[in-house]
C-alpha cells in the first residue's frame, strides 16, 4: 500500500518542509507518504468562487491513480483519534489499495472531490492553515506507525 497526499498549494515555508522531512525520515520508506503539490487556482475578478473551486477539483481528480482509495480532508468529515488512524491504516494495508488524501485549496474541496472520496476526515473543527495541515498529517502518520509497531503511545 502506498500513501499519497495531493495538496493544493506550493511554496510552503521552510519550517514545513523541515518538519515533514523529519517525520518522513522516522518512517520506513514503505510507509512514507508521497506529497504531490498543485498550484492554487488563480483568483481573478473574472472567475467566480465556484469556478475556482471547480478548477482545483478537476486538477486534483486528474492526479488520482487507478486503485487509489480517496480520503478527503474536510472540516465537516469524521474526526479520528490517532488510534483510529492507526486502525484505518491497517485496514488500508489489508485491502491492498493505495490511498490518496486530498487537501483542498484556500476555499476547501469542491463537490466533485468530495463525491470521489470514500471517506471524509476532519483533522479539527478549527480552521487550520495549509502548512500546518501537512505537518500535522506527517506527524500523525508517524504516531500511527509507532502504534502499529507496538511502541508506547504517549498521550
Amino acid at each position: 500500500m502506498k500513501l499519497r497526499i495531493v495538496a493544493v498549494g506550493t511554496r510552503m515555508p521552510a519550517w514545513v518542509d523541515t518538519a515533514c522531512a523529519e517525520y518522513s525520515k522516522r518512517l520506513p520508506a514503505s510507509h512514507t507518504p508521497e506529497l504531490h503539490e498543485l498550484p492554487v487556482a488563480k483568483r481573478s475578478s473574472g472567475k467566480s468562487l465556484a469556478q475556482i473551486i471547480a478548477d482545483e477539483d478537476q486538477r486534483m481528480l486528474a492526479t488520482i491513480r487507478p486503485r487509489e482509495s480517496v480520503i478527503a480532508l474536510d472540516q465537516a468529515g469524521k474526526s479520528w483519534t490517532t488510534e483510529q488512524l492507526a486502525a484505518n491504516w491497517s485496514d488500508w494495508q489489508q485491502q491492498g489499495d493505495d490511498v490518496c488524501l486530498l487537501i483542498g485549496g484556500p476555499d476547501g474541496l469542491g463537490p466533485d472531490c468530495l463525491k470521489k472520496a470514500r471517506q471524509r476526515w476532519s483533522l479539527s473543527a478549527l480552521t487550520l492553515p495549509h502548512p500546518l495541515v501537512r505537518v500535522l498529517l506527517f506527524e500523525q502518520f508517524y504516531r500511527a506507525w509507532t502504534i502499529q509497531q507496538g511502541h508506547p503511545y504517549h498521550k
